[in-house]
């Protein structure tokens, strides 16, 4: 913005008795002196632009209430700020502040002060002179301790002192009696005062990503706490209790956090839990499922013409820990096939450890997409890469090149399966790193355990829900919540699946998962499926699922289908279905207008397969004529609007 433009704003603020200026986003490095002329001003916003001191201009406006001059590039405050006497809100967020000059304390009707992202390691002492301050946001700054005047600020009632470097909470901090928000999130707290029961207007706490491995009784004590969080600290709590794990949602139900917490505390109801998933991906042919059975059995002799996994096999494996303790290894071989990929993202969970088998014969395996899915969906899980060298032909693997990249890869071993050549070395990783992961060694309720035994040495592929709740009271767990809470735990575990938000599967608890995905993929991979090109009717699945083991659940299975949106009901031929993934590669034939069209290209840096088809599946109802739809592109008609979409998956766009 110029001078000129500048002015000109300046001057029909002033014709109109502005209250009001807001400067935001313009580049502005200073301001013209005629701002003083709008002697009405009560608030004055002038974040985002690029002010490297305050404009001398800005202090004779006395009359200011509000000012906010966030993201700038301040690197200090001239003591003539105490000439805004009635400032009540003062935002300094994202900019260079190392400190404060004291003379900021005599702003005594100051309400809310944000100094956010700034790099303050401390405040001055006079700031315990803002009495009458309500708010202060300190976060994403270089404190080490909470300074110590901030507790003086008795009206305080929201305090946040996220990503910072603190070790501890002083006891004084219970002098803050009118708080009611205190973030300490993304810190470096080992432990809490037992005083901070005294804070009883605390209504919300958030403690996520510290070093928490314990809490102290009295914060039970809190009347009004009813949002807490502890999600990622060494806590004996599951994430299913604790709460979504995005932590951009709400936390779990603070009563049933800290009583899961407080019930586990006694040794003689816990047990400690020592089991973990491996999940070995790749492309077909790769050898994982050698791999698998490998580690399992060393002394299994190799197939001449192994087949490859159809869908997902699990192999259970057992190694003693240092400690004595057993561990229960769940191996998941998952087929390499490109069709079986849509399905992969519903088990890629976050609490394991991944192995990516490489064909050293074949130049196929891309390392990028694999890394690149396993980082998506796991949460960046520990990953090693297993170079399958068959008849001992080696290949390099850039590991400095994808490591820099992708800082969760643990390490690149080489074998020969044949000959068993390097599977001591695999194995031995593999117990590193799975040993490793957060939730093993975490003390479950002995209840837990004991069911999930039960459930282990079940027979039945499937129960009801009635029915595992009735295993549940036989085993002395009677509080219905529990019983989900551990339904939900073992499902992320991958031990069983229970869908708990779907209105059909919520009935049923599988407790094999391959026999799941088994029933799916006879469905993909019959072959009168794959001659209707994708179609198929509920008369076909009675006879694709006709065996005695899936006859009484067809309905779920169909229903776990659509769940992974493999397939949808074609709007108008009920019990008639698409798989989309099965659909022609050749485009349909219909004419478009070019004319006047709005173009939209979404460009991807990594392009996960399967975006299109569950597209598909999410839009059917709008597929033009239920007619125009191939394998890379449909064409949706709604609300006299038609919107052609193409996937170009080699190009990275849609």
């Amino acid at each position: 913005m110029t001078n000129e433009e500048l002015l000109q704003i300046i001057e029909k603020a002033a014709r109109d008795n502005a209250t009001t200026l807001d400067l935001s986003g313009n580049s502005l490095t200073t301001l013209v002196p005629e701002i003083v002329q709008l002697t009405n001003l009560q608030s004055l916003i002038l974040s985002s632009n690029q002010l490297s001191s305050l404009p001398p201009e800005v202090v004779e406006l006395t009359n200011l209430q509000t000012l906010i001059l966030s993201n700038n590039q301040l690197s200090s405050l001239p003591s003539e700020i105490v000439k805004l006497t009635n400032l009540q809100t003062l935002s300094l967020s994202r900019n260079q502040l190392t400190t404060l000059p004291p003379e900021v304390v005599q702003l005594t009707n100051l309400q809310s002060l944000i100094l956010s992202r700034n790099q303050l390691t401390s405040l001055p002492p006079e700031v315990v002179q803002l009495t009458n301050l309500q708010s202060l946001i300190l976060s994403r700054n270089q404190l080490t301790s909470l300074p110590p005047e901030v507790v003086q600020l008795t009206n305080l009632q929201s305090l946040n002192l996220s990503v910072n470097r603190l070790n501890n909470l002083p006891p004084e901090i219970v002098q803050l009696t009118n708080l009611q928000s205190l973030n300490l999130s993304v810190n470096r707290l080992n432990n809490l005062p037992p005083e901070i029961v005294q804070l009883t207007n605390l209504q919300l706490l958030n403690l996520s990503r510290n070093q928490l491995s314990s809490l102290p009784p009295e914060i039970r004590q809190l009347p009004n706490l009813n949002k807490l969080d502890l999600r990622r600290n060494p806590l004996p709590i599951p994430p299913e209790i604790l709460g979504i794990k995005d932590l951009s949602q709400d936390p779990g139900d603070v009563n049933e956090i800290l009583d899961f917490y407080f019930r586990v505390q006694d040794p003689a109801e816990t047990e400690l839990f020592y089991e973990a998933k491996l999940l070995i991906v790749g492309e077909g042919g790769a050898g994982k499922t050698s791999l698998a059975k490998k580690i399992a059995d060393e002394t299994y002799k190799l197939q001449p013409n192994e087949e490859s996994t159809k869908g997902i096999e699990v192999i259970h494996w057992h190694f003693t820990q240092p400690n004595g303790k057993d561990f229960r290894v769940n191996i998941w071989d998952f087929g390499g096939q490109a069709i079986y990929h849509q399905t992969h993202q519903f088990f890629l969970s976050k609490r394991s450890l991944y192995a990516l088998v490489a064909d050293t014969r074949k130049e196929n395996t891309d390392f990028y997409w694999w890394l690149k899915i396993v980082e998506l969906l796991s949460d960046k899980s520990p990953v090693l890469i297993i170079k399958n060298e068959k008849q001992d032909r080696q290949c390099e693997v850039d590991g400095g090149q994808l490591r820099g990249e992708f800082d969760n890869l643990e390490k690149i071993l080489a074998t020969n399966l044949d000959t068993n050549r390097g599977l001591v070395e695999i194995k031995d990783a593999i117990q590193l790193y799975i040993s490793r992961l957060d939730h093993v060694g975490t003390p479950l309720p002995k209840l837990w355990v004991r069911v999930r035994a039960v459930l282990e040495n079940y027979s039945r592929n499937y129960i009801s829900l009635e029915e595992y709740c009735s295993l549940c009271r036989l085993n002395n767990l009677t509080d219905r919540k529990d019983m989900l809470r551990l339904s939900s735990y073992l499902h992320d575990l991958g031990v069983c699946l229970h869908f708990q938000d779907d209105s059909t599967l919520k009935h049923y608890v599988i407790l094999k998962p391959e026999w799941g995905t088994t029933a799916v993929y006879k469905v993909l991979d019959n072959d009168n499926v794959k001659k209707k090109l994708g179609c198929f009717t509920k008369n076909d699945l009675e006879d694709i699922w006709k065996s005695g083991e899936y006859a009484e659940m067809r309905d779920e299975l169909l229903q776990l289908m659509m769940r992974f949106k493999l397939c949808y009901e074609i709007p108008g031929r009920p019990a008639n279905y698409i798989a989309p993934q099965l659909l022609p590669i050749e485009k349909a034939d219909y004419t478009w207008d070019d004319r006047n069209n709005l173009i939209l290209r979404y460009t991807y840096t990594f392009m996960p397969k399967g975006i299109l088809t569950r597209f598909i599946v999410e839009t059917h109802p709008w597929i033009e004529q239920q007619k125009l739809v191939w394998k890379s592109g449909i064409v949706l008609n709604k609300d006299q609007t038609r919107a052609e979409i193409i996937e170009n998956y080699h190009q990275r766009r849609n």
